[in-house]
């Protein structure tokens, strides 16, 4: 479909466009359609457009030729020149030119607009003729009525006079509602007499507004009429156009103003760019979302829950909410900060005070059971590994002071001999370091670590050891790193007290099944090390209790080691449990987060 437009068109002479008017230019709906169009047409018109509105109320009167002289007088405002283009509104207006459409310039462009469709006469249309109807639902605009109030029992139709066919068409409709509901017309009152009537309905009574012309040639269609029937009602009042709604009526579903002014716009331009009038086709227009008048809502006390899903609501009263939104939002995030603030800072302060309190006992522990525990484990582990380096040592010295006593010193040899001295010292003073690493009582100091140097390192401490004692202690690595946030002497501490509480545990063993185990290994963002041993296992109802302070398993344990290994773990945000193993020995476990690096 191809619509005009300003850049599309060169401008030409203005076009001319007659309106014809049911009623007077204050008869809603038709006159706000005719006020629409005319702002349409003067915002998308590619030509100057030219709008000559007459009523064909004057053509209503009571002489018989009084539409034959309204034809003439047309012809005469049009004598100089035909107008370009007819455009009606109103069923009134439509039947007018129908009849009168032989005499009333028949080759000439006309539209029948804003009529419903059933009181077009279809085979007296043209090829110079189109319509743009509309489709009144009347079960749909009662129907609304009863769904918002389902308790009515009457319902004051306020039509005109001229509007017999309505009032036929309303009962015919609705008549499967006959014994659930009354209905009142009062298409044969004066206007003051509709309003008593009005004023006086019985209880659970709703009026449906469909006025145009009363009794007696009054007319009462305009906005002051509706004004003034809502001030003195008693019961809700609906109504089938959307330029009804303007503060008296409750709402629904309702024709648009703006939809049907649209699509009347675009068959306007048309029509006038040259398409064939008859070639245009429009399906008959109906209702929009419904929408309501959220003030008629609370004057009726009509609940929200009964509108239609998709309901659109209008006139609603800014709530504080609503008024000082960003304000009150502003205020509540600010308070909300502050209170996650003293919380955070509450929380900490608690954290520190507690691992504060902690770390002090658990440093006493510590330094109480490395005296009574580790000194004599170690010594036997440093004397084992330092006798191998020092034994060399002391060979490589006595051969070089034979090879010094000859003649002619092999030099050579001598250098191979010092080299190995000193590969020889180097090693023990590896034992040592490690030794003092291990005991020193330097303060806490975390860095990034790899849990598997950490964890070799410890086997490697604890060989000697192993060896002694007749264990096979054997280690398994992550392939990957394993990075982490750690103390190393601290950590170091905790997986050497773990294997050395694994020999013990299989002191009592066959000296072919005593195997200790680490594993390392990544789980998620987690770094794990284990130490597995072979022995009888923790006794079930004891497992829980392994990691207290003075619980012991050992006639000459005092119960500390296990309770400092958990201190250290947690101080590292860690994690430290045990298990026993299906096929006989217990396992435990060492859970770190690996760090960002």
């Amino acid at each position: 479909m191809f619509i005009p437009t300003r850049t599309s068109i060169a401008a030409d002479e203005p076009k001319t466009v007659l309106i014809l008017q049911s009623f007077n230019q204050n008869s809603k709906p038709w006159s706000e359609y005719s006020k629409a169009l005319r702002q349409e047409l003067e915002r998308r018109s590619p030509w100057p457009v030219i709008i000559e509105e007459v009523s064909v109320i004057t053509a209503r009167a009571d002489e018989q030729n009084a539409e034959t002289q309204f034809v003439g007088y047309l012809h005469a405002l049009f004598d100089h020149r035909p107008p370009d283009l007819i455009v009606t509104f109103g069923a009134l207006g439509g039947a007018f030119v129908q009849r009168h459409r032989s005499e009333l310039f028949p080759a000439i462009p006309m539209i029948l607009t804003t009529i419903e469709a059933r009181r077009v006469q279809s085979l007296t249309l043209t090829e110079n003729d189109t319509v743009v109807a509309v489709r009144q639902k009347i079960p749909v605009l009662f129907g609304n009525i009863l769904q918002l109030l389902p308790n009515t029992k009457t319902i004051a139709v306020v039509t005109g006079n001229s509007e017999r066919f309505w009032i036929g068409e309303i009962e015919r409709e609705l008549e499967s509602l006959k014994d659930r509901v009354t209905l009142r017309f009062y298409n044969d009152l004066s206007f003051d007499q509709i309003l008593k009537e009005a004023a006086s309905l019985p209880p659970d009574s709703a009026i449906y507004w469909n006025q145009t012309r009363i009794a007696r040639g009054e007319v009462h269609a305009g906005q002051r009429a509706l004004t003034e029937l809502a001030a003195v009602a008693n019961a809700p009042i609906f109504t089938f156009d959307d330029s009804f709604f303007t503060g008296e009526i409750v709402g629904g579903p309702m024709a648009s103003v703006l939809a049907g002014t649209k699509v009347t716009t675009d068959v306007v331009l048309r029509v006038l760019a040259g398409e064939k009038p008859s070639d245009i086709k429009t399906p008959p227009l109906e209702y929009g979302p419904a929408k309501y008048d959220w003030r008629q809502l609370q004057r009726w006390r009509i609940s929200e829950s009964r509108l239609p899903p998709g309901s659109e609501i209008y006139f609603r009263e800014p709530t504080l909410w609503d008024k000082y939104r960003w304000y009150i939002a502003l205020l509540v995030a600010v308070l909300l900060a502050q209170v996650g603030l003293i919380i955070v800072l509450v929380s900490e302060r608690r954290r520190r005070l507690y691992f504060e309190v902690q770390a002090s006992r658990r440093s006493a522990e510590l330094a109480h059971s490395n005296r009574y525990s580790m000194a004599g484990e170690l010594t036997a582990s440093i004397t084992h590994e330092l006798n191998q380096p020092l034994g060399a040592i002391l060979t490589n010295a006595e051969t070089a002071e034979l090879l010094l006593k000859s003649s002619s010193p092999d030099l050579d040899e001598l250098r191979e001999i010092v080299t190995d001295i000193r590969l020889d010292d180097q090693r023990a003073n590896n034992v040592l370091r490690r030794l003092r690493s291990l005991l020193k009582k330097a303060p806490s100091e975390i860095k990034d670590v790899d849990l598997n140097e950490i964890a070799g390192e410890s086997i490697q401490l604890l060989s000697p050891l192993s060896i002694a004692r007749e264990v096979n202690l054997s280690g398994f690595t992550a392939p990957m790193s394993l990075p982490i946030r750690a103390d190393p002497v601290q950590l170091q501490q905790v997986i050497v007290n773990l294997i050395v509480n694994a020999m013990d545990a299989m002191s009592q063993m066959p000296r072919a099944e005593r195997r200790v185990t680490v594993h390392t290994a990544r789980n998620d963002n987690f770094a794990e090390v284990s130490v597995s041993d072979t022995g009888p296992g923790i006794p079930s109802e004891k497992i829980k209790e392994v990691f207290e302070p003075f619980f012991s398993t050992k006639a000459e344990g005092m119960g500390m080691g296990l309770s400092i290994a958990r201190t250290i773990v947690e101080a590292h945000h860690g994690r430290i449990w045990a298990e026993n193993k299906a096929g006989g020995g217990a396992v435990f476990h060492i859970s770190l987060p690996l760090s960002a690096t």
